[in-house]
């Protein structure tokens, strides 16, 4: 018998790479894996219990009042609440979750784990990732360098955390972004594993090279980020995307590695369970 996975679309509409990305990657699981898309922010659609495993994407806007149909907030706040509460139970076969960007600043800031607030100016491109004691040893992470780089595109970030409310929950921040020794900000954090099922980042690990490659060479994208950002920053992205080390070794990595530890995991608690 397969698993089910849910795959949450949080990008409300908007044109993205993102989850055609996350679905490539499911289907290289379809032997063992069969899955569905729920458009959580448009039709307010939530998976139930009945999956044993959930992508949240990443998607537009504020994580704290985002856009959509009326309500679609709260009810994801009652989905991690359900998850949450079904993993508690000793009796139940666990869920695992693996969120990303949106959806993570969403699951920290629904765990009271520290402040979600815009940046001072929006993160873009591709970018050295840090992990923490805790990231060294986090099996998503296993097979990367120290930093590793990854796609991160935000205008928001978690800073400030409570370790007092990490402590309470079993949490542990995994990751925090790049080493600014000239700017005088907090470094934002970049991954939290919230449970033993439950981990996030606040980057895209499904992005790949070769389908950014493609997005970022479409001649209106490209003249938008000139514009933005200037011809120097747009080098710099394709020049990083091209490097088979970076972003290309990420996306291989984090969200397979996910899959892999929860299929293990969902088996032998199933084995168990029958």
């Amino acid at each position: 018998m397969k698993l089910k996975l849910a795959i949450l679309d949080l990008y409300n509409g908007t044109k993205n790479k993102g989850m055609q990305c996350i679905k490539d990657i499911v289907n290289t699981y379809q032997d063992q894996i069969e899955w569905q898309v729920y458009d959580v922010r448009q039709e307010g659609a939530l998976p139930d219990t009945s999956y044993d495993i959930y992508i949240s994407s990443g998607g537009p806007g504020s994580p704290l009042n985002g856009e959509g149909v009326a309500g679609w907030d709260q009810k994801y706040s009652e989905w991690i609440d359900m998850i949450w509460t079904w993993n508690q139970s000793d009796a139940n076969v666990k869920k695992h979750v693996f969120f990303i960007c949106h959806s993570f600043q969403m699951a920290c800031a629904h765990f009271k784990l520290g402040s979600i607030v815009p940046r001072k100016s929006m993160s873009f491109g591709t970018f050295p990732i840090h992990q923490t004691d805790e990231g060294k040893n986090e099996l998503v992470f296993s097979g990367l360098e120290n930093p590793f780089y990854a796609a991160d595109f935000r205008r928001w970030q978690f800073i400030q955390s409570d370790e007092d409310r990490f402590e309470d929950i079993g949490a542990s921040i995994l990751a925090l972004e790049k080493v600014r020794p000239h700017v005088e900000l907090e470094r934002a954090v970049m991954a939290v594993r919230f449970s033993d099922e439950l981990v996030g980042v606040q980057f895209h690990p499904e992005a790949d090279s070769e389908g950014m490659l493609e997005h970022f060479q479409g001649d209106e994208l490209k003249q938008e980020i000139i514009k933005n950002h200037g011809r120097q920053k747009y080098a710099s992205i394709l020049r990083d995307l091209k490097m088979p080390g970076r972003i290309e070794l990420t996306h291989n990595t984090v969200i397979p590695n996910f899959l892999k530890n929860a299929i293990e995991l969902l088996h032998k608690e199933l084995r168990l369970a029958a």
